[in-house]
Parts: C-alpha cells; structure tokens; sequence
C-alpha cells in the first residue's frame, strides 16, 4: 500500500530526482564471411533496439505478456498494483509482480534486485522520469536490449541469434512468443530443456495478443502449429572458440574500444555449424573407446580459417583445443619426413626395405607387428610404415626434416631426436593445418587468420587486412610427388575411410602409440582439414586409430565442404567409389 500511495504523490510532483546517466560498455560483434553473427565480446548489453524495425509481432509478443497497459500507463500501473497486492496477501508470498516494462528498464538501467520499499520507490520513480524523458518504443527498445533470455543471451538480438541463428528482424510469430515466454524462467520455458512448458507458455504469449487485439485468432492458430527450429547448444556455442581465439587479437589491431565496433571474419558460419554436428556425432559414436574431445580446423589456401571447433561442448568445456593443446602429431608428421626426402633427391617409385632398424639405440616397430619387405616408397607412405619413415629421416637427416617443417608453418619446438620422424613432436591442430596449407595449394607458405575488416556500427573502417603477400616454400618436383604419395593414402591407403567419390583427396593420417591422440589431416581443393580426437586427461583410448573415427570425421565435414568449391578430379582421372564406413576394415598405421 505504501508504494501506492508513495506512487500516486510522485505523479502530482513538481519535480523528481534526475535521471542517473545511462551506463552501457562498449561491445564487438564478430561476423562470419557473409555477415551472420556469430558472437558478442564485451559489454554485456546491446545498444538500445530499434523497435520500427521489428516486425509488429515481435514488441506486441512481450507487450501482451509482461505489460498489456505499457502504452496507456505513465511508468506504473497502480491498479495492477493492488491486484497483486491482494494476491500476495491472499496467497502469503509473493505470487505475482505488477512491475510494468518502464519499472524493468528503470531497474536494469539503475538499480539492482533488492526486495525493498526503498528500492520499489526508486524503482517507480524512474520509470516515472524515464516516460518523461523518452518515448514508448525507445523505453521498449531499452528493454529488449537489455532483458535475460537465458542460456548466455542478453538482449532480443542475442537471444534470436542464440535459439533460432537469425536476427531479431527475421523471427517468426511463434518464434517471438517462445523468446517472450522464456522471459519469466529461462530455464524452466527454455525450448530445449522444457519444450513442452516452452510451447505452453508461447500458447499464452499468443493468446493474449489475440486478447489485446494485437493479433487475430486465425494468426495465432498458424504460429502455434509452427515448429520452429532451435538451435542445440553444441551448434549454436560453435563459434565462440573461433570467437575467444580473435578477441585477443582484434583488440590488438583496434586499440582502446571506446564505441561499439564489428569484426568481419573469414569462419563461414555454414561449415561450423556442419563441423559441429560431425564432431558431436563422431564423439558419441565413439564413446566407446573412450572418445571423449575433438578438434577441427579447416584453412582456405591463403590461410582463411573457414571453419574451427575447439570442443564438443563450449559451455561445459570451453578450453580450445584447436588452438591451445598441443598434442603429438604421430604419422601426421610423416609428411615432412618424406618432402625433405624428396627434395633430397629421393622419388616415390625408390625401393626400400620394411624391416627391423635401430638408431642411436631406438627400434621403432609398425602398427601391425611383422614387416613387408622390399616395396616402393609410395607403398611405405601410404601404409605408414614406421620403420621406413624412422630410416628415410635418420638418412636425410633429422634436422633437415624439422627445418622443412618450420617452413612450411610448424611454429611449436621441434625434437630432433629419432622418435621425431614417426611424429613425437607436439603440435596443435592449428599449425599442423597452416603447415599443410602449402601442400594443397601449389607450394606458397601462409599464417592462418581470421579477422578481415574491423569497423565501427556507423561503417568507419578501422582496420583491414592487407592481401597477403604469398612466398613459395616448396616446390616440384618434390610438391607433386608428395601429393601423389598422400593421394594415394587415401586411395589404397591408411585413409580409405576418408575418400569421396568424384574427388581429388590427399591426406595422411596419425595415431600416436599409446592411443592417447589421434588424427587425419588432408585437403582438396585448396582446402585443408585437420581433425584430431583424443581425451583432456591425456588417457589412452581404445584403440582408435587416424585411420578410424577421425578419417570419419574429416570426411564427414568434407563433404559438405567440397560443396563449396573444391575442384572435383579431372576428366579422365581414376576415381574409385567411397566405400561405405561399415565395409572398410579398421586402417593400421
């Protein structure tokens, strides 16, 4: 009773306390290569909506369910008030609020949560002011930029993007109702965790819009049989690894962040959301034996991170792996050890000799015990012998090996010892990507990046990335005959599971012998994938080899990828059928 009558003397009030300034950090919004969003960094709140540019549904939506009076009232609704008043008294707790949306902006733009007498008075007098001093759809617009939709997302912009991956502008009627509805417990009407409370609520939402004549019963009829799509967490969480990877450096690039500003990236949105799903599958697939994290990186030819998943639960596990862990490379080194071969003066068709070696005291041994013989490198590689590659790089010489490797973009330190040439060397799936990058596309060295353009919301471009100036770093004959070499992996190889049909695929895969990591690295197209699979405790799995469950991953993201651009094999060229995963015997390395 007391804010009732405290509310009822503030109205005849000459004067009332000025409003306080309106506070609000500066935000950047990252962007993939086509414009969609992709995450937030900063500030917690966006900049005030702009309602006119909404679809009428979408204001009516939180309108009709939080504040049906919002457009009659001055700040407060005193009747409202009293009925929940009685309520609560009746029901001894409180039951019911009567906060208009003007008292919500007041208390998110000034005040904090407290149950008080002395923070409701506060509360009333700035929704008071506040309906003085700005319009009805600016205070709307404040407060659907500033609301908690649950699940991370602050505001109506993050929260479209978060459950349904659209802009606010795009939100379907029923959509508007399920983001209206989860207003009053994200967790308890969130469409994922509770869809059947979500749908019943959204029911409300649509139906009191039809009561307060904001809609007509036929179009509330249509939304409710709407199925809107929304997004799991893993995919809509995708991005923030690319997202925590480029804040640092977009900082950097941009200096002081005084106003809000837009990252323009190279991720295409698309292939992550793809990468997402295939790495989440492939892990549950796989849990058996005991797999329980991925990583993916997939690079264009000029170094363009087209795709990066760090995790297969960002909220859960948010470390990213494709660029912070560095784990040994196994056989996915391999291909250093033969291009400095190659560059030596050795050929694909050069006979060797799988047999038993030792160097400085060191008998490396093949996946599958025994040895095969004479046969020709190309055979060596593609079966991943372990002894042949440990001889080839005792030959050549080992540092050779680890300067050709630092060339090509390997960044992280290189042993030189002789377990070095069957990949005990720590890398993470970032560098070896950019390391492989010269091989798919024609020998020129790249860095991997992600930000384009940084600007301001007004389009001042702050910073833009100069074209890169490509250098060679290898070149043929060595180039081709490695591609033919790792071609053929994937042909008649260790990496049958990762063919294609209708592709020109090279790849090489890694297990390392513990089992504790294990990858598949390849390209087509000029584009480069690089997958591993393994555990944060650094455990063993199951005997899960590069040839295995990561061949299924790369190929299962590459498909779609290769939609995109890849050059498809020649005219001519032998190209023989992907065989189905459940008839390809495990690969051995």
């Amino acid at each position: 009773m007391f804010a009732l009558v405290a509310a009822a003397s503030l109205m005849a009030a000459p004067a009332l306390p000025a409003l306080p300034k309106i506070e609000r950090a500066p935000q950047i919004v990252y962007l993939d290569r086509s414009g969609q969003w992709l995450g937030v960094r900063g500030g917690r709140y966006a900049p005030p909506m702009d309602v006119a540019r909404l679809p009428a549904y979408v204001p009516a939506a939180f309108v009709a369910i939080e504040d049906r009076q919002f457009y009659g009232h001055a700040g407060f609704d005193p009747r409202g008030m009293a009925r929940a008043l009685v309520t609560n008294l009746e029901k001894g707790r409180i039951a019911q609020g009567a906060s208009t949306i003007t008292q919500q902006v007041a208390r998110m733009l000034f005040l904090n949560n407290a149950v008080t007498l002395e923070r409701k008075g506060m509360e009333i007098v700035y929704a008071i002011q506040l309906e003085r001093a700005y319009s009805k759809n600016q205070i709307l617009g404040f407060y659907l930029s500033r609301a908690y939709f649950g699940a991370g997302a602050y505001g109506l912009e993050a929260a479209a993007q978060r459950y349904f991956g659209k802009p606010a502008a795009r939100l379907t009627m029923r959509e508007a109702a399920m983001l209206a509805a989860v207003m009053k417990s994200p967790v308890d009407y969130h469409p994922l965790i509770n869809p059947k409370r979500s749908a019943e609520r959204s029911g409300l939402v649509l139906d009191a819009m039809v009561e307060t004549g904001l809609i007509t019963r036929a179009q509330a009829t249509r939304a409710k049989a709407e199925r809107p799509n929304v997004r799991p967490d893993a995919e809509a969480d995708a991005a923030q690894y690319f997202v925590d990877w480029l804040d640092p450096q977009a900082r950097k690039a941009m200096g002081a962040v005084k106003q809000d500003m837009i990252v323009e990236t190279t991720l295409d949105q698309g292939l992550e959301v793809q990468a997402a799903r295939n790495a989440k599958a492939v892990v549950v697939g796989h849990a058996a034996q005991r797999v329980e994290q991925a990583a993916l990186v997939s690079l264009d030819g000029y170094g363009r991170v087209r795709a990066m998943i760090g995790g297969v639960n960002y909220r859960v596990a948010p470390f990213n792996r494709a660029t912070g862990a560095r784990r040994q490379a196994g056989s996915a080194w391999k291909p250093f050890v033969y291009l400095a071969a190659m560059e030596a003066g050795r050929t694909p068709d050069d006979l060797v000799v799988d047999e038993p070696v030792t160097i400085q005291g060191w008998s490396p041994r093949n996946y599958d015990e025994g040895y095969a013989g004479p046969l020709t490198l190309e055979v060596a590689f593609a079966r991943s012998l372990n002894t042949v590659a440990a001889r080839l790089a005792d030959e050549t010489g080992r540092d050779r090996v680890a300067a050709t490797a630092r060339r090509l973009g390997v960044t992280s330190p290189i042993s030189v010892s002789p377990s070095m040439a069957l990949g005990a060397v720590q890398v993470t799936p970032l560098e070896l990507a950019q390391a492989y990058a010269p091989l798919a596309n024609g020998g020129y060295g790249v860095q991997a990046y992600g930000v384009e353009r940084i600007r301001t919301r007004a389009g001042k471009v702050v910073w833009a990335r100069r074209a890169p100036a490509l250098s060679s770093v290898v070149a043929n004959p060595a180039l081709g005959e490695l591609n033919r070499m790792m071609r053929t992996v994937i042909t008649s190889g260790t990496g049958a599971r990762a063919r294609i049909a209708g592709y020109d695929l090279a790849g090489k895969s890694g297990t390392t012998s513990d089992y504790k990591d294990a990858w598949f690295a390849g390209y087509s197209g000029g584009l480069v994938t690089v997958v591993w699979l393994g555990r944060d405790d650094a455990k063993p799995m199951a005997r899960v080899t590069g040839g295995g469950a990561p061949a299924e991953l790369w190929r299962g993201f590459m498909v779609q990828a290769l939609k995109r651009g890849a050059m498809p094999i020649p005219a001519g060229a032998p190209a023989p059928p992907a065989p189905p995963l459940s008839e390809v015997e495990p690969a051995t390395e």
